[in-house]
């Protein structure tokens, strides 16, 4: 055996190695040879009449190679390659050499010599498939020869990933192919960015970013808005996107989203879950209509802390009141959900440890209870606690205190008429004495009193000094600074309708972008609020719509097709509106026909066919419009009130906001927001092309008076330009 070693070294090395990696295949292995249908026919003992000897008498190198390695000894195989002269080992890189790059003009005479140089073939094809095959066949080469010439070595790029783009079973989605695809581009001479162009759009993010340092999470939702050249960019430049993108698209750089993204760092709420019924959402950016911090749940509430919630609650919410107790109002579910939360905070913070981030006061969970809510220092140790924690006095606390004055008001205050609530009050120290106690329990009616007058007083003080936190226009404030703001807001709907994936190739990414243009499309016709918009309920063509008393009693709408009138129309009844006693309604249903403007027909038939079933994934439908993507952790496929401003903002994030380092987006300047900010749009832009309040509250299905405070954007320059318009058509007449 070591003389057979010693005779093997004297030859080249490519004689042992397999083809292709040694010499050319031996030609008696083409045609009739060893792997030849016939010769495998010729030989196959299962067959008669076969001849049991091959049909040649030359053994493949590959077969020839194996066989040799079998009669190595154990151990000799590592020393038979050791001893492979550096000559030798040299010669077998050089095979893989690249070819070299062809000048494009050599590469247009060899084109014209194959195709012809006026041939209707030279018309280029309009699909990245077919137009990368062209460009291979008009410059005389195969895929196998062009992967060959081009592909480096040690790169992990495989000819079958480049023979699935030709057969169009992939595309390339990895910085990897990207660049492979640019030196396509430089051999045969076309311009940067060529096939670039012409990729369909996935619905999903390209991989192979060089990230290091970064949570996987956070990767995730940067990969989205990262240039294909990342990689290839100076580190100083790399950084400088992260930040922007970090900035701008992930958190949104306003004063307030700083101060929600340090808030949610640190929980401390009171949840009451049996009430509620969410989940803890911590880490997680809620809706923009209230503090981070309601959805920052720590613990769960004691059960005598959890049922005198539930008391309450049955007090504001149910039909019929007790016997023996008096009600101003109802809570609807929307303030009942708001006031849980509210509460919980308040708890919470009172609970919370004083020498940990929160810094609260440390009471015992246990200790404490709705009773201690009717005493004035309670609440302005919580009231001064928020003003130290965010820097200023906001409406949120002026509102706070006037709900501790509902609740002690004379006649009809819950905290009032349920004196039994003092039966589990504690000492506070600093805040509640026994003394305190047991004067509150003497005379429960003047401790109420003194609350009440407490709370107004409070209120008004803290309402003459407080700031706005979150300016609802910052966000959408390019749009709404636009003359048309509505046309603004469209570009992002079309932006959405551009790069929606190819349904055959990509399913679910196709379904999820058709949803995200829906989501868009019909919150700027029907202009409600997120809750009516998320709760609309389907009818599809055929099927018998709700009545109105149907819908009053589920408090929903419905999209559904007008046999009559051929169009598709929402039918929402007045008690489903947060406004239902708005002069607006007077008791009617609001019932809007859809225009088939923009080819919103075909998207809402499509989506209603075809994605809808495919989101659901053969889970239970709720029967709601606007569903989730169903995975296999989905327990409901219906959106709630955080996971639909979440989906609403993550189209935003990606279609919305332009990126000037991909140069995808719809509009400069634009930040993340929810669905309630298309209500500032609407308002915003009939005001600026009418000048009417009155006008722009029927777009949103409210009253002028609310408009003017709360949604329209009307500035002293917006006025003048209307009025302008108007007095210049005197000058443009003479």
């Amino acid at each position: 055996m070591p003389g057979f070693a010693a005779g093997a070294l004297r030859k080249p090395i490519h004689n042992f190695l397999p083809w292709p990696f040694g010499h050319k295949q031996p030609d008696s292995i083409v045609g009739a040879g060893w792997s030849s249908p016939v010769a495998r026919q010729a030989h196959n003992l299962k067959v008669v009449g076969s001849n049991p000897t091959p049909a040649t008498n030359k053994i493949p190198g590959n077969l020839r190679f194996f066989r040799l390695l079998k009669r190595l000894p154990s151990g000799s195989f590592l020393r038979f390659w050791a001893a492979v002269s550096t000559v030798e080992a040299r010669r077998i890189v050089e095979l893989r050499k690249p070819a070299e790059i062809l000048v494009f003009s050599d590469c247009q005479k060899l084109a014209e010599k194959k195709i012809g140089a006026n041939s209707p073939d030279r018309l280029e094809p309009a699909t990245f498939q077919e137009r990368l095959a062209f460009h291979i066949a008009r410059h005389g080469e195969t895929y196998w020869e062009m992967w060959k010439a081009l592909v480096r070595p040690g790169e992990r790029f495989s000819h079958s990933t480049l023979s699935s783009w030709l057969n169009g079973k992939k595309a390339p989605r990895s910085i990897e192919s990207l660049n492979f695809l640019a030196r396509v581009e430089e051999r045969y001479g076309l311009p940067d960015g060529y096939f670039r162009a012409l990729l369909p759009h996935t619905g999903r993010a390209m991989t192979g970013f060089k990230l290091r340092g970064i949570a996987a999470s956070e990767q995730r939702r940067l990969v989205w808005h990262l240039p294909d050249d990342f990689n290839e960019r100076p580190l100083n430049e790399r950084r400088e996107i992260l930040d922007w993108v970090r900035d701008n698209i992930i958190s949104g750089a306003t004063e307030y989203r700083n101060y929600q993204r340090q808030a949610s760092k640190h929980r401390y709420s009171i949840r009451f879950p049996e009430l509620s019924g969410r989940k803890t959402t911590a880490g997680r950016f809620g809706r923009a209509d209230t503090d981070i911090e309601v959805a920052a749940a720590a613990f769960d509430a004691p059960a005598e802390l959890g049922g005198e919630m539930a008391a309450l609650l049955r007090f504001k919410t149910s039909t019929l009141t007790d016997i023996g107790y008096r009600r101003n109002g109802v809570w609807g579910e929307e303030t009942s959900s708001q006031r849980i939360e509210h509460l919980g905070l308040m708890f919470g913070a009172l609970s919370a440890s004083p020498d940990g981030p929160i810094s609260g006061f440390g009471v015992p969970l246990d200790d404490l209870a709705f009773g201690h809510l009717v005493f004035p220092r309670i609440w302005d140790w919580y009231v001064q606690w928020r003003e130290t924690r965010r820097g200023f006095y906001t409406v949120w606390e002026a509102d706070m205190l006037r709900v501790a004055a509902a609740l002690t008001r004379a006649g009809t205050g819950w905290i009032r008429q349920t004196p039994q609530l003092a039966v589990r009050l504690k000492p506070i120290p600093q805040l509640v004495s026994q003394l305190d106690i047991d004067t509150a329990i003497a005379d429960w009616e003047r401790a109420c009193d003194q609350m009440y007058a407490h709370g107004l007083e409070r209120s008004k003080e803290i309402a003459r000094v407080a700031r706005v936190h979150r300016d609802p226009f910052e966000p959408i404030l390019p749009i709404l600074e636009a003359q048309s703001p509505l046309a603004e807001y469209r570009k992002i709907t079309e932006e959405i309708a551009r790069r929606v994936p190819d349904m055959t190739r990509h399913p679910k990414a196709a379904a999820e972008a058709v949803r995200s243009f829906l989501m868009l499309r019909l919150g700027l016709h029907l202009g409600v609020r997120q809750k009516n918009l998320r709760q609309l309920l389907l009818c599809p063509k055929g099927a018998v719509p709700r009545s109105e008393r149907q819908l009053e009693t589920l408090k929903r709408g419905e999209l559904r097709w007008n046999v009559r009138e051929e169009s598709w129309e929402v039918v929402i009844p007045a008690v489903a509106f947060k406004n239902a006693a708005s002069s607006f309604f007077s008791g009617r249903p609001f019932r809007l026909k859809l225009p088939d403007l923009g080819g919103l027909y075909a998207f809402l038939e499509d989506y209603i066919e075809r994605y809808r079933p495919l989101l659901l994934a053969g889970a239970a439908d709720p029967g709601v419009f606007f569903i989730k993507t169903v995975k296999t952790t989905s327990q409901d496929s219906a959106y709630d009130q955080n996971a639909f401003y979440e989906a609403w903002r993550l189209t935003i994030q990606r279609y919305g906001i332009w990126n000037p380092y991909t140069g995808r987006g719809a509009v400069k300047g634009l930040l993340p927001h929810g669905p309630h900010n298309v209500r500032d749009v609407l308002a915003t832009h009939i005001l600026k092309q009418t000048g009417s309040y009155e006008q722009a509250s029927y777009a949103i299905q409210d009253t002028p008076e609310t408009v003017a405070k709360h949604y329209g954007r009307f500035l002293p320059q917006d006025k003048a330009a209307l009025a302008a318009e108007t007095l210049n058509k005197v000058w443009l007449a003479a």
